[in-house]
């Protein structure tokens, strides 16, 4: 019996053994995350095209599609035409002024005849002070008439430019009317469906750039030390053999403030102490799903 007893202890500690040196041990663990935009109409109307499916991956700059522009554009046919009309009514100055300038320049002519008429005694100062008096007067007209003329052009103009402002204001609903994706990513969800009517706000699609995950953990008080900015770690997930799968990746963020431990972690004892939330990147081949659990080593 104390033979068979301490062959069952012996073999209790050999089992023991193994289990410990085959567990792995990890400095901290968390979830994968990524940083997610939701993408939103800026137009009002019906949803033309939308070509955006889930799991789809987009380029910075590509069109997706379009949000009904047909009233935006007549209107801005409109405001184009009432620019063409306004326009035509413009005074040409050059022209109306034409006559008294012509006027002018024959008064002044006449003037120079009596002056040298006068120097031979061939006129009175009586005709030379008309025509000083006519040129004068001939003068005030022009004057006259070239402010009445653009008072009127400047306020033509005046109408032009807010009108112009009205055209620019309508090219920029048409091209927000465009659907463009901003950045290059994956569609992690979508929102909206062709021939939907949408309204400016209107959340359309939800993308994420998966080229890089971040994996966000938790260390306690006492890890503080061994981590900081920039450090490389070792990345683990499980390989799906009952292994390991191991990366690299860069500490990108330690937060200042300590919070209680995630509710994820299944003990009340581990739930009440305070941890610091950490962010690790990493680089992604598609192997990193938004949610799987990862662990790291420093």
């Amino acid at each position: 019996m104390k033979k068979l007893f301490k062959n069952s202890v012996f073999a209790a500690l050999v089992l023991t053994a193994a289990a410990c040196n085959n567990e792995s041990t990890f400095d901290a663990s968390g979830s994968f995350e990524a940083v997610e935009t939701i993408i939103s109409a800026e137009a009002n109307g019906t949803l033309k095209i939308f070509q955006v499916e889930e799991g789809q991956s987009l380029e910075a700059g590509q069109m997706l599609g379009y949000v009904d522009t047909v009233q935006l554009y007549l209107k801005k046919k409109q405001l184009e035409s009432q620019i063409e009309a306004l326009g035509a009514k413009k005074p040409n100055i050059a022209v109306q002024l034409s006559a008294l300038n012509e006027q002018l320049r024959t008064s002044e002519g006449e003037k120079k005849r009596i002056e040298n008429l006068l120097k031979a005694d061939a006129a009175t100062t009586k005709q030379l002070d008309d025509i000083t008096a006519q040129i004068a007067l001939i003068k005030k007209q022009i004057d006259a008439q070239k402010s009445t003329l653009d008072i009127s052009t400047t306020g033509i103009n005046n109408e032009m430019l807010q009108l112009g402002i009205q055209v620019e204001q309508l090219n920029d609903q048409l091209l927000k009317s465009r659907i463009v994706n901003p950045m290059a990513g994956t569609v992690i969800a979508k929102y909206a469906e062709q021939n939907e009517m949408v309204a400016a706000g209107k959340p359309l699609y939800k993308i994420a750039d998966l080229s890089e995950i971040i994996l966000r953990v938790y260390i306690s008080a006492n890890q503080l030390a061994q981590v900081k900015l920039n450090q490389t770690v070792k990345v683990h997930t499980d390989d799906g053999n009952g292994g390991f799968a191991e990366n690299e990746g860069v500490i990108t963020w330690i937060s200042d403030k300590a919070e209680f431990t995630p509710k994820t972690i299944q003990t009340k004892e581990e739930r009440a102490n305070l941890v610091y939330a950490m962010k690790v990147k990493v680089k992604n081949d598609g192997t990193y799903k938004i949610g799987m659990y990862g662990e790291i080593t420093f």
